[in-house]
């Protein structure tokens, strides 16, 4: 039965229903060198670390009754996806955490070995891996406490394919992070044409606006796959000031944090799920992408 279901799954996550983008690829392996310029295309992904940081931390120690002084992560697993250069798996490092961080870009996991390599700490704790989602998926089932996607669901091909892989690895009651940019005219305006091509916040054709994802349709494919939304805050960046900043507003860049259902809740749900769960994921399933 055990090997069936390392059949079945090896199967729905084939690398011919992948959720990597190979355009994206070859965009992202020509800045691989650039990641720790602080100055340079990722200066925004930088200072951004000074929001979504805490942010994580401070999430996972309001559900956590174990606090250890300044290592607040300690005994969490944190799988990093599409983790670039290592500019978020860093600081979670730091604070404690045992992370897997997994881009399919070589030449960016490259790059983020040898900054680790400086720091002897950081060295046992963060473990870097060239690697799609989908590729891990059946060694690491239920393996991660934390899975962070910052800044990654706008690249991915298949979007409802990335978040199914995100359950599979999550345990119970794993918690799932999210920053991205919401589907807007604004965003179009300030994301695309302000910052790619007036601005060069970011280097010109990192986003394309049609891949970009509403709240409400990430929610809906999160709820429809196991995960309970909890926050969804939005994000400011000042491009004058180079800070990111928290607001009510998710009309440009926005943060998620979704917890995956309990181990009773999924025994119930792969038993018998009720003809509108059905319903709702065969509508979301066509969405997605």
């Amino acid at each position: 039965q055990l090997s069936l279901l390392r059949f079945t799954v090896k199967r729905l996550f084939s690398t011919s229903h992948s959720s990597v983008d190979s355009k994206e690829i070859k965009k992202f392996q020509l800045l691989a060198h650039k990641w720790w310029d602080e100055e340079g295309e990722y200066a925004a992904l930088h200072s951004m670390n000074d929001i979504r940081v805490p942010f994580i931390r401070d999430t996972l120690l309001s559900m956590s009754s174990n606090y250890h002084l300044g290592n607040p992560l300690s005994g969490i697993k944190i799988l990093d996806v599409g983790c670039g250069g290592g500019l978020l798996s860093e600081p979670l490092g730091r604070l404690g955490a045992s992370v897997t961080g997994i881009d399919p870009v070589e030449d960016n996991i490259r790059t983020a070995d040898q900054h680790k390599s400086f720091d002897p700490v950081l060295a046992k704790r963060i473990q870097y891996k060239s690697s799609s989602l989908e590729e891990i998926v059946e060694e690491s089932m239920e393996t991660f406490d934390v899975i962070v996607a910052s800044e990654v669901v706008e690249h991915v091909a298949d979007l409802e394919t990335f978040i199914k892989c995100c359950s599979q690895v999550l345990k119970p009651e794993g918690s799932l992070f999210i920053t991205t940019i919401n589907k807007t005219q604004l965003s179009y305006v300030l994301g695309i044409v302000v910052a790619e091509k007036i601005m060069g916040i970011v280097p010109e054709g990192t986003h394309e606006w049609e891949k970009f994802v509403p709240p409400e349709e990430l929610e809906r494919l999160l709820e429809s796959n196991g995960f309970s939304v909890k926050t969804v805050s939005g994000m400011l960046y000042n491009p004058l000031s180079g800070s990111w900043s928290w607001m009510e507003s998710t009309s440009l860049n926005y943060a998620v944090h979704a917890v995956k259902a309990g181990a009773q809740a999924q025994s119930h749900t792969t038993d018998t799920p009720p003809e509108t769960d059905i319903q709702q994921h065969s509508a979301t399933a066509g969405t997605a992408g």
